[in-house]
């Protein structure tokens, strides 16, 4: 009978031959087995060293909306992630980067959104196949919850959010606007732009 492997927890770990520190808590880019597929996110939450001096981490998936029951909507943002239920054993040496996985709104009020950048609104069952929360603020007419890579402008009487094609207006016309109101407001607040 075998020696049974005693494992103790790391506080953090630098990946060999790099700079790179990890520790839990820490978002990070792992490598998928089909270089075909996207590469995976997931949140560490562990990370064990055993007497022979193997490393592992328990971390907790990042699903990407076409991962999960619904698949991909209207509404998912490009770098939308939903944080599962699901854990998992991984090694290290399957890391390819460190990431960020903003709230939503702070998602919304970054100025310069990078590569390693993304957010999550939704936690996500896997074996349910259900969310929390199970429904979001929708706007526009189209009743649809907002998406971050859309354009959106606000009405300045009932404050709600339109899509420009929804409210029959092209991007560059909402951009030349100084106020906008919706069709149901009388669009009395809609004026040319100023080039004065």
């Amino acid at each position: 009978m075998g020696k049974k492997r005693t494992k103790s927890r790391l506080d953090s770990y630098r990946i060999p031959n790099t700079q790179r520190v990890i520790k839990p808590g820490d978002t990070v880019i792992l490598r998928p087995p089909d270089p075909s597929t996207p590469n995976y996110v997931a949140r560490i939450e562990l990370i064990e060293v055993d007497s022979a001096e193997k490393v592992t981490l328990k971390v907790r998936w990042y699903y990407r909306p076409e991962e999960s029951a619904g698949g991909r909507r209207q509404f998912h943002g490009s770098k939308e992630l939903f944080l599962s239920d699901h854990y998992d054993f991984c090694s290290p040496d399957a890391i390819e980067n460190k990431c960020t996985v903003h709230t939503f709104k702070e998602y919304t009020r970054l100025d310069d959104v990078r590569a390693e950048d993304y957010f999550c609104r939704f936690d996500y069952f896997a074996t349910a196949g259900t969310f929390s929360p199970d429904r979001v603020a929708v706007y526009c007419t189209c009743e649809l919850p907002y998406n971050p890579d859309d354009l959106m402008v606000q009405c300045e009487k009932c404050k709600d959010w339109f899509h420009p094609k929804c409210v029959k207006m092209t991007v560059e016309e909402i951009k030349g606007l100084n106020n906008f109101a919706c069709p149901e407001c009388n669009g009395d607040l809609i004026t040319p732009p100023s080039f004065t």
